[in-house]
């Protein structure tokens, strides 16, 4: 396998509605060991989600990834441990995509399954088999009680609740309670306080029950209304977004997508990762693709549900430079989405790849196929953890990717990447 990687370099592109910083990876590294007979080929790029990863657990971040790509199946910490609803319960997405079939098959607010990816590839392999008795079409998505009751009758093993949740997610959960708690009796305390505004007299004075300051009425200021931002923790001390993007020695393409969602969402919340064109895509090339192309999402499911951001990036990838086609999907289709015109921050990211064949080099006189590889990972958010290796070369390499100084999330767009060539085995 050849792989070229390289030095970062930094472009910043005018927006209507932000700045937009790109980094581009375009160096070579040398080739590695040659490609043994008969050994499997491929490659393969995961993400542990996109959003905030801080400095003193850059280490436990890389090394998710790494088992993510070492491990068949890269979803071992998706579901257990992830973050817990309204409820205190774990409700989990994920989504799978076969590139050569084009089948696709998803779970949403799934409850009890250790590892819900596992039963969104049992739905795309069984709706492989045909229709089901009496002419029935097999399901491809099924959400709930429904999806666990499925999993169940198709071999998939329960997980006891009380395994799912971890100390660090139950204890993420109550201090996200106490803050939503907090956050409520502050704006209920504001409401009360301008009602009392409007009946009192001008210049009369009221104390908050909050704070215990006095505060002025009808004096034009607003300071009485400002509130702090309870942010809530959505690192529970796993990581509980996490994807993948595939190709094999034949330029077959799969993408894969599975999360926990956000801490204290509601009930029954179904975020992108379940989701047809928004969680992840995955096609080969055909008539009109020229390219195989697979894609990963993570970030706020909202946002990547309205723009169906997948589906919107593997047909971008199809033009000739991968790179500034997804800088402008980014910008154009995601950040400045119509869709999207009320959100004061965008916030999500990407792993994709795209392959295509070509001949290794042209002196040879014996021509061996090659797959051309380009690999690449995108994010608005501070910062996405990425991994990547290929089957030859049994290792490998992670990196935390994040905004440069200066440039805000939920406005500003990150890229890098790389590309690798795939010798097919001597037979």
């Amino acid at each position: 396998m050849i792989m070229e990687k390289g030095i970062s370099s930094v472009e910043v592109l005018p927006s209507k509605s932000s700045q937009v910083t790109a980094v581009k990876v375009v160096v070579k590294e040398p080739e590695t060991k040659q490609t043994q007979r008969g050994k499997r080929v491929g490659f393969v790029l995961v993400h542990a989600g996109a959003g905030y990863h801080s400095e003193s657990k850059a280490k436990e971040y890389k090394h998710v990834c790494k088992r993510a790509c070492q491990k068949d199946s890269p979803f071992t910490n998706a579901g257990m441990g992830s973050n817990l609803n309204l409820l205190g319960e774990i409700e989990c997405d994920a989504s799978i995509m076969d590139g050569k079939s084009l089948n696709f098959g998803a779970v949403g607010a799934l409850s009890g399954i250790k590892n819900p990816v596992s039963v969104a590839n049992r739905l795309l392999c069984e709706g492989q088999k045909g229709k089901l008795s009496a002419g029935r079409i097999p399901p491809c998505f099924l959400v709930g009680e429904g999806a666990f009751r499925w999993a169940v009758d198709h071999g998939i093993p329960a997980c006891p609740p009380g395994i799912m949740a971890t100390r660090f997610s139950l204890a993420a959960f109550k201090r996200n309670k106490r803050k939503l708690e907090l956050a409520e009796k502050v704006e209920t305390d504001l409401i009360q306080l301008k009602k009392r505004r409007q009946s009192n007299e001008k210049g009369s004075r009221v104390m908050c029950r909050t704070c215990g300051r006095p505060s002025k009425a009808n004096d034009g200021s607003r300071g009485g209304d400002q509130i702090e931002l309870y942010s809530l923790e959505n690192d529970s001390g796993t990581l509980d977004t996490v994807g993948a993007v595939v190709v094999d020695q034949e330029g077959n393409v799969a993408a894969a997508v599975s999360s926990g969602g956000l801490a204290l969402k509601h009930p029954g919340r179904v975020g992108q990762a379940a989701l047809y064109g928004c969680g992840c895509w995955a096609e080969n090339t055909g008539a009109r693709t020229p390219y195989s192309t697979a894609v990963s999402t993570s970030g706020c499911g909202e946002h990547l549900v309205r723009t169906i951001l997948a589906r919107e990036c593997s047909c971008a990838l199809q033009t000739e430079d991968a790179h500034q086609a997804l800088l402008e999907t980014m910008q154009n289709k995601f950040i400045g989405s119509p869709f999207l015109a009320n959100e004061d921050g965008v916030l999500g990211g990407v792993i994709v790849l795209r392959s295509c064949r070509c001949s290794a080099e042209p002196e040879l006189s014996q021509e061996k196929p090659t797959l051309l590889v380009e690999f690449l990972w995108s994010h608005t958010t501070e910062s996405m953890c990425v991994g990547y290796m290929s089957a030859q070369d049994g290792k490998a390499k992670t990196h935390i990717s994040r905004l440069p100084p200066g440039a805000v999330a939920g406005q500003s767009v990150a890229i890098e990447g790389g590309v690798c060539r795939l010798e097919s085995p001597e037979s």
